[in-house]
């Protein structure tokens, strides 16, 4: 009852799975998605409590392969259709409307995105209560940014966010959802490497360390900036050099940062990489059969391994060879 079901590709047993637990709602994302879910909710004698993700057609200004709230993305019905969406989903069997869910990307560092989104909300609340339509919940997906480097550039405070939506949902007498995923878990987790080698190039040199792309996949994917520093700080007054920082595996894309001013390194040091609570661990693979990195929780002088690496045996034994080969 406090979980959220969101995504494009929603299938019929993930559907029925949310209903038998008592899923809090789902936020529907097509006519034919909603269908579906009528569909499943009525065999089951079910009623499913439902936001619809409306599309804003905002531009939330981050990364293009985070940004969701455009109309050219693949996320929720347009604005435009959004009343006869609504009018539909009254008359389907097994389904409960709730509210309206938007989401407009991920990283956002400003606010105004953010308002033009919410403040369309705003009066498609209105215009649907007008229709007679029980809104009562608005779930405002789009996450606040966090700060990636040390410079005094920084997102806004989650006050001021905060400021934003009461002034955006004002006189509506609605209960708010906020996505601030990154916000509370970007920041809070390190990526910890060791370094394998030192390696001189041709015009550049590289450090070479035992975490790869398929351990943090962001610099890869999005072309992200992660701080990278030693565990073991170097005596002030030692001299830096740039160096790019790279992983074992087979891709040129296996890179973390090119040309980072580094203390010196050599093999052995240990080197963490900031802000990688979020986006990190989750998506991280076994691409180049390499296993899964242990994740560790740390809590005051409490240390306790939440997710062990697997064994080599361990990832191998899940290959199944047929006979017939």
């Amino acid at each position: 009852e406090r979980i959220v079901f969101s995504g494009v590709g929603k299938t019929r047993a993930e559907m029925r799975a949310a209903l038998e637990g008592g899923i809090r709602q789902v936020n529907v994302e097509s006519e034919p998605e909603m269908r579906a879910l009528s569909q499943v909710a009525t065999s089951m004698g079910a009623t499913a409590p439902i936001t619809i993700r409306v599309n804003p057609d905002v531009d939330a200004r981050t990364h293009e392969k985070i940004a969701t709230g455009k109309s050219e993305n693949k996320f929720g019905v347009p604005l435009a259709r959004a009343r006869e969406v609504y009018a539909e989903a009254a008359r389907l069997p097994g389904l409960e409307v709730v509210g309206i869910d938007v989401h407009i990307g991920s990283q956002l560092v400003e606010l105004e995105p953010f308002e033009q989104a919410y403040l369309k909300v705003a009066e498609l609340t209105r215009v649907l209560r007008a229709d007679g339509h029980d809104i009562r919940r608005l779930d405002l997906g789009g996450g606040l940014g966090i700060p990636y480097t040390r410079s005094n550039e920084a997102p806004p405070l989650p006050t001021d966010y905060g400021a934003l939506i009461k002034r955006c949902v004002a006189g509506l007498d609605v209960e708010v959802e906020i996505e601030p995923g990154r916000l509370i878990a970007g920041n809070a987790g390190l990526l910890v490497a060791s370094v394998i080698y030192v390696k001189e190039g041709e015009g550049r040199n590289f450090v070479i360390v035992d975490a790869a792309m398929n351990d943090l996949i962001r610099p890869s994917m999005y072309g992200a900036y992660h701080d990278i520093e030693p565990v073991v700080q170097a005596a002030p007054g030692v001299e830096r050099a740039p160096f790019d920082i790279v992983g074992p595996v087979c891709e040129s894309g296996d890179t973390f940062a090119k040309q980072r001013d580094v203390t010196p390194m050599r093999a052995g040091d240990l080197l963490a990489f900031r802000s990688a609570g979020a986006y990190g661990a989750v998506m991280a693979s076994e691409y180049n059969t390499r296993p899964l990195i242990p994740e560790v929780l740390v809590k005051g002088d409490h240390v306790a391994v939440i997710r062990p690496r697997p064994t080599f045996d361990e990832m191998i034994n899940r290959d199944i060879v047929p006979h017939w080969v």
